[in-house]
């Protein structure tokens, strides 16, 4: 049955009683040996190899902890199953925090025994096995559905599921089918591109068009509904996409009941527009109307978000009428993660308060990726860079922070402003100098791109809901996962951002985004 025969190792001093255990095992295709006491057994795995131990907790000599303790020390790896007829929490507790695997109350049947060994050595295949069954079983409703995608929510529908599905078979190691997921998922960034240039300034142009919640509908969409007397926690982490949340996901659901809903991100996927989008609640040509010595440096993203305390504090007392308190931080290190901690503790004793934190780590991450060997080597691909985010997330101030409004009982909301996107294909641009300068949209005089297919051009302002620019200004965002290029400088740039992880353009990596309420589980 088994490929290769797995050695089991069972220590109990009444082994002669669990025989029809020994004979179940060894009839699935496992090898078993049994001793009786733990001297015994500390001998004889020194000299052999076992890839799980069964061992008794109550045994005369040595008890089952005792060589616990012993085997820990010799074989930091040993895989052990602790099996005893006591539940007591506390020899549980002992257990569990010396690292065993598992843990068995006697009477277990050999059913029972048979579930533990299966799950510790055979569960990695079995997952393998069974995603490969699964994806195949899914194929033709993955095809069938990209086939059909013709709105906004059948796009964030696929895309999410595809994000699942590239988590689920980079887990279980199935990269013959990883390369289906990946091809799947340039057809849809291609539909999607090209189902924009259509939609989007529809979107802006016509207020009963059928749009998704994009940017600026999440402050009034989930943040208000959350307010009340208590406080209420708003994280944004910047430029996480939407598979580096689900692998955020369960770390944060181990601390919260977590209701996830996905939303559109407005252009350019940049953060002066989608970030101030969601703090204001405004387009940018709102916010131009309103503050336009705000929009005179557009190429300058820290100055155009220099001012989100306060577009939040006015968007908020627009929407309820009354002013609400607000706390807010934008976070670049972990360094003085205590000082934050302690300013947002004190924040939390304020009823009726937002406390609006921006954790920049990850954009900071995809940022500096082009610019440095190491971060380039350890966040080579989409793999990477998602398992990267999780381990800094694990031990961030971010989820130390989460930890504290868990503990407090306070309810948090919690998302991003964009997303980014692995991009391999150089795309040719002609421009004046006075174009900015972003790698995957461009604003200026006499821009244009080599191949129009690209790139979503425009010269009306209004299908971005941009505030008026001078005559003649195009518009240019990239599509797919082309990064501009000057004919000048081809092979430099060719050299320096191929295989970078950039936003600001059309992409579902870069726009389809999750917005997570999560809700404190009871303790």
């Amino acid at each position: 049955m088994l490929a290769t025969r797995k050695r089991i190792l069972w220590v109990d001093d009444e082994i002669d009683l669990l025989k029809p255990h020994l004979l179940f095992l060894q009839q699935r295709g496992y090898e078993v040996d049994a001793i009786l006491n733990g001297d015994d057994a500390l001998a004889l795995m020194r000299t052999n190899p076992y890839d799980l131990v069964l061992l008794d907790e109550q045994m005369p000599g040595r008890s089952g902890l005792e060589v616990l303790e012993t085997l820990r020390r010799e074989n930091s790896h040993a895989r052990i199953v602790m099996v005893t007829k006591s539940e007591d929490d506390r020899t549980l507790a002992e257990a569990v925090g010396r690292q065993v695997e598992a843990y068995l109350v006697k009477p277990a049947s050999p059913r029972q025994v048979l579930s533990v060994v299966t799950q510790l050595l055979e569960g990695a295949a079995l997952q393998q096995q069974q995603a490969a069954q699964d994806f195949a079983a899914r194929f033709p409703g993955l095809s069938r559905r990209r086939d059909e995608a013709r709105d906004h929510r059948a796009f964030a529908e696929l895309y999410a599921e595809l994000v699942e599905w590239h988590v689920r078979l980079t887990e279980a190691r199935e990269s013959g089918l990883l390369e289906t997921v990946n091809a799947l998922m340039i057809e849809l960034r291609r539909d999607f591109g090209q189902w924009m240039r259509t939609k989007y300034p529809l979107w802006m142009r016509d207020p009963k068009a059928d749009r998704p919640d994009l940017s600026v509908d999440v402050v009034p969409k989930h943040l208000v509904p959350l307010l009340g007397e208590e406080p209420v926690l708003f994280v944004i982490l910047d430029c996480m996409r939407l598979d580096q949340w689900r692998m955020l996901a369960p770390l944060i659901a181990e601390m919260f009941d977590v209701d996830e809903q996905l939303y559109y991100s407005i252009l350019p996927t940049a953060t002066p527009f989608a970030r101030n989008a969601i703090f204001s609640g405004r387009f940018p040509a709102q916010i131009a109307a309103k503050r336009p010595g705000w929009w005179s440096m557009a190429d300058e993203e820290a100055s155009l978000n220099a001012f989100e305390d306060e577009l939040l504090r006015e968007h908020l007392q627009r929407l309820t009428g009354r002013e609400i308190p607000v706390h807010y931080e934008k976070i670049f290190t972990d360094r003085g993660g205590e000082e934050l901690m302690a300013r947002v503790k004190q924040a939390l004793t304020v009823p009726r308060s937002v406390i609006a934190l921006v954790f920049n780590f990850v954009d900071i991450l995809t940022h500096g990726r082009s610019e440095s060997a190491i971060l380039l080597e350890v966040a080579r691909d989409e793999t990477a860079l998602r398992t990267l985010t999780r381990n800094w997330f694990a031990r961030s101030a971010a989820h130390a922070i989460l930890a504290e409004a868990a503990a407090a009982g306070v309810r948090v909301l919690f998302t991003t402003d964009h997303g980014s996107i692995y991009c391999q294909r150089p795309a040719t641009v002609f421009a004046r100098k006075d174009a900015t300068s972003n790698l995957r949209y461009k604003f200026g005089g006499d821009l244009r791109a080599e191949d129009p297919n690209t790139a979503f051009a425009t010269n009306s302002e209004v299908d971005l809901r941009f505030p008026p620019g001078r005559l003649g200004t195009t518009y240019l965002i990239a599509l797919d996962d082309c990064f501009f290029v000057y004919p000048t400088k081809l092979r430099e740039y060719q050299a320096r951002y191929r295989r970078s992880f950039l936003h600001g353009g059309i992409s579902p990596e870069e726009m389809i985004l999750a917005v997570a309420t999560l809700t404190p589980r009871p303790r």
